[in-house]
């Protein structure tokens, strides 16, 4: 940032058109709540304080970063009223200070870091009071419009939003107030002083700080950004699924630019925490969740996972769900309708198709059979199954936890294995089969006594 900044984020909307028990900010957006998407992007930019406005409810104080300020609104006001609660917040921690003040929205997730440098820097070189963030819009309808006087400073902000509010020279203008502004710390708390609640919806509005500013002397200048994003507020999910459409491209386009290769980017999720290396190919229909990691080399076929570790070389699916705590050593191999959950699976090996491994460790270079399955829990408790390095396990193998299996084992197919197997040894735990003769006559001619099929 050019100068130490406070950066506010107003947060406090109800977001009654979600529709939803969730407040409107804590909804997901590409794996985290959309409220930290400004945030990131503040912290980011450099901010010297960071403040986010809350209802008294104090629903986003669980997912704020450490040394970011919570300020209260104590009633639904307006954006104006918002603002005031951060600016005594700040006031009353001792932190006020005569720095600029960058004042975001928290259903605005998609601000850069680098829009909000360039706002301050902007803001700076202006000399002015207040500086908003404007943009050019194609259809610039329902935004408020940037009227400017003869010398280019704002003059006011219109608008649209009922019929008569603007003249029709007034909504040809293209240029559209985003609601993004850096003020001048001391003509801010004069301008918010003497807002007016006198209005339809009897709330404090931001934008008419502007207004006040400009009768104290002040300038109020407006820097057009090249980023539209701003312009895209989340109200209603129709809007957030917008908005996450824009999200996911700009994530799929940061891995691929770094080496990934994502086949089909219309049919692939990915999360924003999501760690991709590079030469790992992501094939269409996966989806990653959460804090994956995924090392270099890999491929991922048509799988879901969800907080796991894949070392280099690994392959998975199609049709694999790795959940979280799965760890796969580099090149090991996790196949297709393949489950695994908070296991590590060594390096080299393979669950090649139709297994369940939960709660397992599984030594290097073993390979389990098809529908090989650790049944970890016993109604109570969860139990942990080990695996040696080295084991081959047949076809259809259950291993009832706690069980540990020695390096070099074998496993006969079929068997249901309830106790430690020896290095190099094999265990078969299985009934042992008997044939019944001639089955199917008996079964078809019961008339003759004693000649009707077994019980």
């Amino acid at each position: 940032m050019t100068a130490l900044a406070t950066v506010v984020i107003l947060a406090a909307g109800k977001g009654t058109r979600m529709r939803s028990r969730t407040p409107k900010v804590l909804h997901d957006l590409c794996g985290i709540p959309m409220i930290l998407w400004p945030v990131r992007a503040a912290l980011g930019a450099g901010a010297d304080q960071l403040v986010v406005v809350d209802t008294p409810e104090r629903a986003l104080a669980p997912v704020l970063p450490d040394g970011v300020a919570l300020a209260l609104q104590p009633r639904a006001d307006g954006t104006g009223g918002a603002l005031l609660a951060a600016m005594d917040q700040l006031d009353a921690d001792g932190r006020g200070g005569d720095g600029p003040v960058v004042v975001l929205s928290g259903d605005v997730p998609l601000v850069s870091s680098h829009t909000i440098t360039e706002l301050l820097q902007a803001h700076s070189d202006s000399g002015a009071q207040a500086t908003m963030a404007s943009a050019l819009l194609d259809d610039p309808s329902g935004y408020g419009r940037v009227v400017r006087d003869s010398s280019g400073a704002v003059q006011r902000v219109v608008e649209t939003k009922a019929d008569g509010d603007a003249t029709a020279q007034e909504l040809e203008i293209g240029e559209v107030n985003t609601g993004v502004y850096v003020f001048s710390a001391p003509a801010l708390r004069a301008a918010l002083g003497r807002l007016s609640a006198d209005n339809a919806q009897g709330e404090l509005y931001l934008p008419q700080a502007l207004e006040e500013i400009r009768a104290d002397g002040g300038t109020v200048t407006a820097h057009v950004v090249a980023d539209q994003h701003l312009v895209l507020g989340v109200n209603d999910r129709a809007a957030l699924a917008r908005v996450r459409t824009l999200a996911q491209r700009a994530i799929h386009e940061r891995h691929m630019l770094a080496g990934v290769t994502i086949v089909d980017p219309s049919t692939t999720v990915i999360d924003v925490e999501v760690r991709i290396g590079q030469d790992t190919t992501i094939e269409p229909f996966t989806t990653i969740r959460g804090a994956t990691s995924i090392g270099e080399g890999c491929t991922v076929r048509h799988s879901y996972l969800v907080d796991c570790l894949l070392e280099d070389g690994v392959s998975v699916g199609p049709f694999a769900y790795l959940r979280p705590g799965t760890v796969l050593r580099a090149h090991a191999k996790a196949g297709t309708f393949v489950e695994i959950k908070n296991s590590d699976v060594g390096v080299g090996a393979k669950i090649p198709h139709l297994s369940y491994i939960g709660d397992a460790d599984v030594g290097e270079d073993t390979n389990l059979g098809a529908s090989t399955v650790t049944a970890n829990y016993d109604g109570q408790a969860k139990h942990r199954t080990h695996i040696g390095p080295g084991v081959r396990t047949g076809v259809d193998t259950t291993f009832v936890a706690p069980v540990t299996v020695g390096e070099g084992a074998y496993t006969a197919a079929g068997s249901v294995v309830t106790k430690d197997v020896p290095p190099g040894a094999l265990a078969v735990a299985r009934a042992r089969q008997e044939n019944l003769e001639d089955y199917v006559r008996r079964r078809a001619n019961p008339s003759r006594e004693g000649d009707g099929p077994p019980a």
